[in-house]
C-alpha cells in the first residue's frame, strides 16, 4: 500500500492512497460480506473509510445510518483503533421517511452539525469523527454560522479534519475565506465525483438546477492546484463499472470526447496487461494532483482488482496519452 497525508496542522493524517466506500455496506451488502471486505482492505494497508449518515436512505425509504451502524459494529468486534481514518459527512440526511436530500434535507445550520456529528459518533463508537464534511451546500443558512459551527467541534476534539462536497468551488471558497479570517479551521479535504471520462455538467436536475457542481471539473481542477495544502477524494472513480460495461455508462458520458478516451485507456490497458479500472485509478494515484480515488465494492474480487491497481506504474508517455484524448 501506499500513502498520502491530508490535511494540515495537528489534525493531519496518514491514509491510503485508495479509499474504501462503506456506502452500501448494511444495506445492500450484508453484514458478513462487508466485514470481509473491510478485513481484506486492512489487512492490504488500507486505513481510509467512506461513509455519511445519510448511507442508504434510498435503499429502504428511511432516513439512512445502517453504514455508520455497521461500521460501529465492526469497529468494536475488531478493537478498531486510530490507526483506521473512518470519514463521514452530514446535510444531506432526509428529515423523514419518504424524502430526500433534493427536497427535505437536514441542511447545515449550527443546531444540525452539532446534533448530527454527536449521533454519527454515536453510531460509529468513536469520541471522534476522523474527517467531517459538509455533504451538500446549504442556502437557507449563512455559512459564517456553518463555519463556526464545524470550527466549534475541532476546538472541542470531536472532529479532526473538515471536508465538503457537491458545492460550487466559490462557495468552498468563501467558507475557507470565513474560516481563516476568525481563524478556524476550514475545508482541507474536498470530495467530487472524478475520473478518466469526462461528463456534461450543463445538465440540470434537482439538486443543481443549473447543472452539475457534483463533478470536478477544469475550475476545481485549477483551484487545487493554487492550493496545495488541499486533497480530492473522488468518489465514483469507476462510474459504476461503465469501463467494463459500456451500457453502464451514464447518459452525461455520451458525447464525442467519450469513445475516443475509451480507445487510448483500452489500448493502454493491453500495453501494461492491466485491467481498465486498474489503470483508471493509477492514472488517479499518480496524478499531479492530489487525488485519493474512493472506490466501492460488493466483493472481494472486485476489491483485489482495485487493490492491485496501487502498484500499477503508467509510464510518462502512457499518462500524457491519457491526458490527452478527447
Amino acid at each position: 500500500m501506499k500513502y498520502r497525508t491530508i490535511g494540515t496542522g495537528p489534525h493531519s493524517r496518514r491514509v491510503s492512497v485508495l479509499a474504501l466506500g462503506a456506502m452500501l455496506f448494511g444495506s445492500v451488502t450484508d453484514e458478513k460480506t462487508s466485514f470481509a471486505l473491510l478485513d481484506r482492505y486492512v489487512e492490504a494497508g488500507g486505513n481510509f473509510i467512506d461513509t455519511s449518515d445519510n448511507y442508504a436512505f434510498w435503499v429502504d425509504g428511511g432516513q439512512g445510518g445502517q453504514s455508520e451502524e455497521l461500521l460501529g459494529r465492526w469497529r468494536r468486534s475488531r478493537g478498531v483503533g486510530d490507526g483506521i481514518v473512518v470519514a463521514t459527512k452530514l446535510g444531506a440526511r432526509p428529515l423523514a421517511p419518504g424524502t430526500s436530500f433534493t427536497d427535505n434535507p437536514e441542511g447545515l445550520s449550527a443546531k444540525v452539525i452539532r446534533e448530527s456529528s454527536e449521533r454519527s459518533r454515536e453510531r460509529l463508537g468513536t469520541e471522534r469523527l476522523d474527517l467531517l464534511y459538509a455533504h451538500i451546500d446549504d442556502h437557507t443558512v449563512p455559512q459564517r454560522e456553518t463555519v463556526e459551527a464545524f470550527g466549534a467541534l475541532v476546538a472541542e476534539g470531536t472532529v479532526g479534519l473538515l471536508g465538503v462536497s457537491n458545492q460550487a468551488v466559490w462557495r468552498v471558497e468563501r467558507a475557507r475565506a470565513l474560516a481563516a479570517a476568525a481563524g478556524l479551521p476550514g475545508y482541507e479535504v474536498l470530495q467530487y465525483q472524478h475520473s478518466l471520462l469526462r461528463p456534461r455538467t450543463d445538465i440540470p436536475d434537482a439538486l443543481f438546477p443549473d447543472g452539475s457542481l457534483g463533478h470536478a471539473g477544469p475550475e476545481l481542477a485549477g483551484y487545487l492546484r493554487a492550493e496545495p495544502a488541499l486533497t480530492l477524494v473522488a468518489y465514483s472513480p469507476l462510474l459504476k463499472g461503465a469501463y467494463t460495461r459500456p451500457d453502464r455508462i451514464p447518459g452525461d458520458y455520451d458525447h464525442p470526447g467519450t469513445p475516443a478516451r475509451l480507445a487510448v485507456l483500452h489500448d493502454i490497458a493491453r500495453e501494461t496487461g492491466a485491467t481498465p479500472n486498474q489503470v483508471v485509478l493509477a492514472w488517479q494515484i499518480g496524478h499531479t494532483m492530489p487525488i485519493l480515488p474512493l472506490t466501492g465494492v460488493s466483493s472481494l474480487a472486485q476489491l483485489e482488482e482495485n487493490l492491485a491497481a496501487v502498484d500499477l506504474e503508467l509510464s510518462a508517455e502512457q499518462r500524457a496519452r491519457l491526458d490527452a484524448a478527447h
